[in-house]
């Protein structure tokens, strides 16, 4: 990589690791760039894993004190998480490549329409917990320990948008302050990657030049969101990782 590649992807992990901690869809930034510096889709869905955990650990030390009270929570849905991560990361791992090249596209699509949804969805998750008054399972129950292992393994394999996933599944399942909740969509997603980064490390084929400037750049990132992330326009996000979104289908489909 030239050095303006790797300013390139070095920014690329700044604006990942702070849309993870405010959205949760970073991977489809430093996704296809990666793809654009020519590194093959499984080396650089792995490598971009293992970059972003750090960028995980800033945002959950960003919302900390929204973490409070909810250990009894995060103990059992992380499990969930940890079950699912370890799960994703060997179907990527033993799958052929050639099925990852054609299964991404379909999941970036997806990625991106729950992307361009996600506020019509943050306003069905109020409107029902404004409705439900009744009693609910403590922690969303089985229905959600299941879901979160689901997205988990969707999160192993590949990853994009498994944020907007979890914040939309804790809002409906649990009736807790959206930005309580939002912490632990961050420490469900930091779990998934961390399983999944040590399992790519010692199985896989990790560029790491790249992993250190997705590290050092979401970690920047990380905290950048935390702090300042709320006040950015989130239509302006949205249309970012749409248009970066959609490059990716476009090349995986071509190439």
């Amino acid at each position: 990589m030239t050095w303006l590649e790797q300013l390139a992807v070095l920014a690329a992990g700044i604006a990942a690791g702070g849309i993870n901690t405010v959205v949760g869809s970073g991977t489809l930034i430093t996704f296809p760039l990666l793809l654009a510096f020519g590194l093959p889709p499984v080396t650089a869905n792995v490598s971009n894993t293992i970059g972003l955990v750090p960028g995980g650990i800033s945002g959950v030390v960003g919302y900390r004190r929204e973490l409070e009270g909810q250990r009894t929570r995060l103990l059992r849905l992380g499990t969930a998480s940890l079950l699912g991560g370890i799960t994703g990361a060997v179907l990527l791992l033993t799958l052929p490549a050639q099925a990852f090249k054609a299964i991404v596209p379909v999941l970036i699509i997806a990625a991106l329409i729950l992307v361009v949804v996600q506020p019509r969805l943050a306003r069905w998750v109020k409107r029902r917990r404004e409705q439900d008054t009744g009693p609910e399972p403590q922690h969303g129950g089985l229905i959600l320990f299941v879901a979160v292992y689901a997205c988990g393994i969707y999160g192993g394999y590949f990853g994009a948008a498994q944020g907007v996933l979890l914040i939309g599944l804790l809002g409906v399942f649990v009736h807790e302050d959206i930005q309580r909740l939002n912490g632990v969509k961050n420490v469900l997603g930091l779990l998934v990657n961390a399983v999944s980064a040590v399992i790519f490390t010692i199985i896989a084929d990790v560029d790491w030049t790249v992993v250190a400037l997705i590290a050092v750049g979401s970690i920047i990132g990380g905290q950048l969101g935390a702090k300042v992330g709320r006040k950015l326009p989130p239509n302006v996000l949205r249309g970012v990782i749409v248009v970066v979104g959609t490059i990716a289908v476009v090349r995986l489909l071509t190439t």
